[in-house]
């Protein structure tokens, strides 16, 4: 196993990252755990048999269930299919999910954990970028409803997370490139080195072995854990996480979720620096930096799939609105985020025909 850094979220558990570190997924798992329920997408099987017999090498009791990809996955009735199988093999609340794959089967690991006996214990083994940085860490879970994404879920830590890089070897460069979406968030939020290392390795962090990509997906991970180890129920700080998400979680829903959502956030992000500059809070340099970095990465900067009106009754259910009045988290400048309440629906229409 090669050097591994850890990279701790408060005192409530540990990152670790590294590459050929599956072997140690055991040892993540509360003391007593007994049986195991392994969550895997439908086409991940040959990246969780080694998860499998790591655990079943530890004397775990371990019962598999394949889930449907991508967003498909994230629905009550699979749910209630994994507490069933739960239900059926006695699951009790000393024993745990392990989930193993993006940040859909993250998601619905861990609310099928949340809400297992209101609570078991979830480790989380993520083999995308998207998963790697951002919903394997932070505890938040949930599925889709007809009505929007991530509407319904919990906050619920995981025991530990296991970031083994080389299953990034096997993800379609589109995927890669898409999950680097959540790292350039992470630059223009918090960490401007991010920032600094894309626009001098742009083709660097797109490879999966690379130095450049480690290190921006460390310091990813690094920027989300400072924050939800401060605010774990988004009572504040933690929607500063949410850049770009407002209006991508929208474009998201409209497309029925074929398209990516790193592809989605990324245009969400565009647009919220179209907010911000058209509202006077950043100059058009730092504006036109949100495009030159995504670009660099070969994310979209723009949009035309959808109306303006189209939208706007998700983004009304976005879950930083409060009443009728729609919030936005923009930035007041480089790495220092700040929010936009009630803003003009005719600020909002400009800002999106700018996608244009």
């Amino acid at each position: 196993m090669s050097e591994v850094t850890r990279i701790p979220v408060g005192t409530d558990y540990d990152v670790l990252v590294g590459q050929g570190t599956t072997a140690h997924v055991a040892e993540l798992l509360p003391t007593g755990v007994a049986r195991v329920l392994l969550v895997h997408g439908e086409p991940l099987a040959g990246l969780a048999a080694p998860v499998l017999e790591a655990l079943r090498g530890a004397g775990v009791e371990v019962h598999v269930a394949a889930v449907p990809d991508a967003e498909a996955a994230k629905t009550v009735e699979v749910a209630a299919d994994l507490w069933g199988r739960m239900g059926r093999a006695g699951f009790t609340r000393s024993d745990a999910v392990v989930t193993v794959g993006g940040g859909s089967v993250t998601d619905l690991g861990g609310w099928a954990a949340a809400a297992w006996l209101r609570g078991v214990a979830v480790v989380h083994v993520p083999t995308t970028v998207l998963g790697m940085v951002d919903a394997a860490v932070g505890g938040k879970t949930g599925v889709n409803t007809a009505e929007g994404k991530n509407l319904v879920g919990a906050f619920h830590p995981p025991a530990g997370v296991l970031c083994d890089l080389e299953h990034l070897t096997s993800l379609p460069p589109a995927d890669l490139s898409a999950g680097l979406a959540e790292v350039v968030k992470g630059g223009f939020i918090a960490d401007p080195r991010i920032l600094d290392v894309i626009e001098s390795d742009g083709g660097g962090v797109q490879d999966p072995a690379s130095a450049a990509l480690r290190e921006v997906i460390e310091r990813k991970i690094a920027v989300k854990a400072r924050v939800v180890a401060a605010d774990l129920h988004e009572s504040g700080l933690r929607e500063i996480l949410n850049y770009g998400h407002t209006l991508g979680h929208a474009i998201e829903h409209h497309s029925g979720y074929r398209m990516r959502h790193g592809e989605a956030v990324s245009i969400g992000m565009v647009y919220a620096a179209e907010l911000a500059h058209r509202s006077g809070r950043i100059e058009a340099d730092l504006l036109e930096r949100h495009r030159y970095v995504l670009g660099l990465l070969g994310l979209p900067t723009s949009y035309s799939g959808a109306d303006f009106e189209e939208l706007l009754e998700a983004l009304r259910r976005d879950k930083k609105t409060r009443g009728s009045m729609l919030r936005f988290v923009v930035l007041d400048g480089l790495a220092e985020p700040g929010r936009l309440e009630g803003p003009e629906e005719s600020l909002l229409q400009e800002a999106f025909a700018a996608l244009g």
